[in-house]
């Protein structure tokens, strides 16, 4: 089988691997496990890997390089239009020698491989749609013409659209899914933590507005006002950094440290020891960063949004919260009023999430390839 994947995730090359972000990679290397050959058509960049990039496993692998797609500012908008046909042409010729079409959505590269994919109805087809697939988010345009094209089986054809979460009145080809970080190798047997002494909180994401990294922050100083002993590690990069640098030390906030990115090896080792992990995200599909503390009975701390209320069953495995400190306050601080409750909450929270494993997760990759 000749495998084409339609990516928007940014590409990078060292030596002679081809290489992006990890947690992307290290699922699509299972996908690439049942195929015979690969091709890949996404953007590229020539700035070095960094710890949160991983390369590509397989043997027969072309990548074919198309220019970014950015709708943000005038000048990225002109320059997009200009390099739209050169795109289109890419797409093509890629999806008329491949035997299997996969896209991964939603995205902008995600929605012209949604347009492209139109004029193979003859084609098996895959997409992965990792983000919020509920009908009543409200969501950027493009989000919802890539849904309404997925969903649609006269548009789309021979296809299986791989979403977080199950909705209903959805059409035939709209498979619910998930995804995972861990393998059985890693399973680990809950180990009961003591929620009278320090509290170990633990944010893991991007450091934009749209994960809420400084309302994480906010709450723990807040808990720690309130007379709380708790510490707060901070995990990834981006352009709130700064910003976040100078509220810990404007506010002389204790026990608060940012990371950066680091390893997943680096990761488990705090997760191991977190009692709580705070995601209190605008936006997200099935987020690993929850499931991931889940895996090691991190009790979560997110807001309710896409599959997540059903991932922390509402609230029986988890803290479910509005993005406003007070009301997130009032919450949370109910749950520590209980802190014998929090032991079977974290227990139930390990349970679910330790039946996604990597190796389930393969084995229902292969299922739908061979569909």
């Amino acid at each position: 089988m000749r495998f084409l994947i339609i990516s928007h995730a940014l590409h990078y090359k060292k030596n002679t691997s081809l290489f992006s972000y990890a947690p992307y990679v290290r699922e699509i290397n299972l996908w690439l496990k049942h195929v015979d050959q690969v091709e890949i058509v996404a953007p590229f960049s020539n700035k070095a890997t960094s710890k949160i990039d991983l390369d590509y496993k397989h043997n027969d692998l072309k990548f074919t390089k198309i220019p970014e797609v950015a709708l943000t500012s005038v000048f990225s908008i002109f320059k997009s239009l200009i390099v739209l046909p050169y795109i289109i042409l890419m797409l093509f010729k890629a999806c008329y020698k491949a035997d299997h079409i996969h896209l991964r959505c939603p995205g902008n590269i995600g929605l012209l491989g949604c347009l492209v994919q139109m004029f193979f109805p003859s084609k098996t087809k895959t997409a992965k749609y990792a983000g919020n697939w509920d009908p009543k988010a409200i969501q950027p345009k493009s989000y919802i013409i890539q849904k309404r094209i997925l969903s649609n089986t006269t548009l789309t054809k021979k296809m299986n659209v791989l979403v977080y979460g199950k909705w209903e009145n959805q059409t035939k080809n709209i498979k619910p899914f998930f995804t995972a970080t861990y393998t059985k190798n890693e399973l680990v047997s809950f180990k009961e933590k003591n929620y009278d002494s320090q509290l170990n909180f633990i944010f893991v994401g991007s450091l934009v507005e749209g994960k809420r990294p400084l309302l994480a922050i906010k709450i723990v100083e807040s808990l720690q006002e309130l007379g709380y002993n708790c510490k707060l590690d901070v995990f990834g990069n981006g352009i709130l950094k700064t910003e976040l640098e100078n509220y810990i030390v404007s506010n002389q906030i204790k026990n608060v440290c940012l990371h950066g990115n680091q390893t997943k090896e680096t990761i488990k080792k705090y997760l191991e020891k977190s009692h709580f992990s705070i995601l209190a995200s605008k936006s997200e599909g099935w987020p690993k960063a929850v499931a991931e503390a889940m895996f090691y009975g991190v009790i979560p701390i997110a807001t309710s949004i896409s599959c997540v209320p059903f991932m922390l069953d509402y609230g029986k495995r988890g803290i479910l919260i509005d993005p406003e400190l007070n009301s997130a306050l009032k919450v949370i601080e109910k749950y520590l009023l209980k802190s014998t409750e929090l032991t079977e909450i974290a227990k139930q929270s390990q349970i679910w999430s330790q039946q996604y494993t990597l190796d389930y997760f393969e084995s229902e990759i292969k299922t739908v390839l061979t569909v």
